[in-house]
């Protein structure tokens, strides 16, 4: 176990919301059992409504005991881990009741303050004026600012402006989950701690990119939050862009959070942009109707009352080109949606095939070898080559096989949670793997073209059974250019 003696006020407003009851206080809780988080550091959850402490931590244990694994909690360390818990009531926009966390934050002023913003970001502002206001944010203070950040690049901008004028860029930590995942991480020590992978990751080897992340489950009686945002604000802006960003940077000159981010920013700036011709035949949106889902009858995302005849997409395919020298020629195509057949989230590295095939297949498929990045359910590294069907034959015979890149079995390595990994580095203030306000703002420069054009009903709005893998005009989108996803084989 190691040991912290950085000690930190860790105020979490939206203290009482779903994800810092399933993630945020479970992840803060692993951390503080792997001694990461000293002893003498606090927890102080934000409420919206007046809560003792005693009953504040008698919930606090109810739902570490729901959303964390039997074998890992323990009530005797919950006792222990329970002393660093505080709450404190806030209305977020009466500056007046700040007053009731300038109390707790009083008592030590020479520890660092991090402000989670786990609220709906219109608040994000008037939180961060009304910390000033009673002299709460010191230099060493940070706040973290959960996704979305805005509709557009307009709304990000005012939200990123209003919290700007109290913290400084250096202080704010826009927080992306999935660059927490432990695979996610290792597309950077992949590409460039390995030789191997050096010459062939660009154009002149790979054929092209899949990126896909897929959800087995609807809006889940969201369905008015949801309709705000749809597939391509809530997702691929930020999620499967980051991934994008990961694969196809260049080496930074070193792990300096600004050297990496920068990279990605010039990957951002090569996106060609989509001109109408191009919302048209490059991207499809998608709404799931009633179909099955695991097994059981679900309804239609326009069978909500709340939203009848909208027209937010909960499916979203692209194809991405990049113009630039590493990446000329090569179609990164990226989707995401809802209701899909299985919960997948995966990056595919499409090599070219061999120039010429020396070996007999009667017309069936020779498979190119493919990189699988698979990041949920189970999180694996797995390159895909060809070899020899073992036995005798008049002719050699090739069979596809995994050469797995990595396994927790032999490691034994400890699996940690993605919110776990980037509250530490919070807590560490290490900002590599959160996202920059140019980073925010080159993404959302991309993203809004696409969504206007949908607007102008650039790209026809079209349909899919829940439970499937969404809609046909997404295999059309890329079998036109002589392709297949992934999981429909060669």
């Amino acid at each position: 176990m190691e040991t912290s003696s950085h000690r930190t006020d860790i105020v979490i407003f939206g203290g009482h919301g779903d994800l810092a009851f399933r993630k945020l206080m479970p992840a803060l809780y692993n951390l503080r059992l792997a001694g990461f988080i000293d002893k003498q550091s606090r927890i102080i959850s934000i409420s919206r409504r007046p809560m003792n402490r005693e009953t504040h931590i008698a919930l606090m244990q109810s739902k570490l005991e729901e959303f964390i694994s039997a074998d890992i909690f323990d009530a005797d360390f919950f006792a222990d881990f329970s002393e660093q818990l505080e709450i404190a009531y806030i209305d977020f926009q009466d500056p007046s009741s700040y007053a009731n966390l300038k109390i707790f934050l009083d008592m030590q002023t020479d520890r660092e303050r991090i402000y989670y913003l786990s609220t709906a970001s219109d608040f994000f502002g008037s939180i961060a004026q009304n910390l000033h206001t009673c002299d709460l944010i010191t230099e060493q203070s940070r706040v973290v600012l959960e996704k979305p950040l805005g509709r557009s690049l307009d709304t990000s901008r005012k939200i990123n402006q209003e919290v700007l004028q109290y913290f400084s860029e250096s202080q704010i930590f826009r927080i992306d989950h999935y660059l927490g995942k432990d695979t996610v991480q290792n597309i950077m020590a992949l590409r460039f701690s390995n030789r191997i992978f050096m010459p062939v990751w660009g154009s002149r080897d790979v054929d092209h990119i899949q990126i896909t992340v897929a959800e087995s489950v609807g809006v889940e009686g969201r369905a008015g939050y949801y309709d705000k945002y749809g597939a391509m604000r809530d997702m691929i802006q930020n999620h499967l862009i980051q991934l994008l960003c990961l694969v196809a940077m260049e080496p930074p000159c070193s792990l300096d959070a600004n050297n990496v981010r920068d990279e990605k920013v010039k990957v951002l700036r090569s996106f060609r942009k989509m001109t109408p011709s191009d919302i048209e035949e490059k991207t499809v949106r998608a709404q799931y109707t009633k179909g099955f889902s695991q097994g059981e009858a679900v309804p239609g995302y326009l069978d909500s009352e709340e939203i009848k005849g909208s027209t937010t997409e909960t499916f979203a395919a692209i194809r991405v080109d990049i113009d630039n020298w590493r990446w000329n020629g090569v179609p990164f195509y990226i989707r995401s949606g809802k209701r899909m057949r299985e919960k997948n989230s995966e990056i595919v590295i499409h090599f070219k095939s061999v120039p010429h095939s020396i070996f007999p297949h009667e017309g069936k498929c020779l498979s190119e070898n493919k990189l699988v990045i698979t990041l949920q359910p189970n999180e694996s590294i797995n390159l895909k080559m060809m070899n020899k069907i073992p036995g005798i034959s008049s002719d050699m015979r090739l069979q596809e096989v995994d050469l797995e890149l990595n396994s927790h079995d032999t490691t034994k390595v400890i699996k940690h949670e993605a919110y776990e990994r980037l509250l530490l580095d919070i807590i560490k203030n290490n900002p590599t793997l959160f996202m920059r306000l140019d980073e925010v703002e080159e993404a959302w420069k991309w993203a809004d073209a696409i969504i206007q054009g949908w607007q102008a009903n650039q790209s026809i709005m079209k349909t899919y059974p829940a439970g499937t893998d969404g809609p046909s005009a997404a295999v059309s989108l890329i079998a036109k250019d002589g392709r297949n996803w992934h999981e429909d084989g060669c």
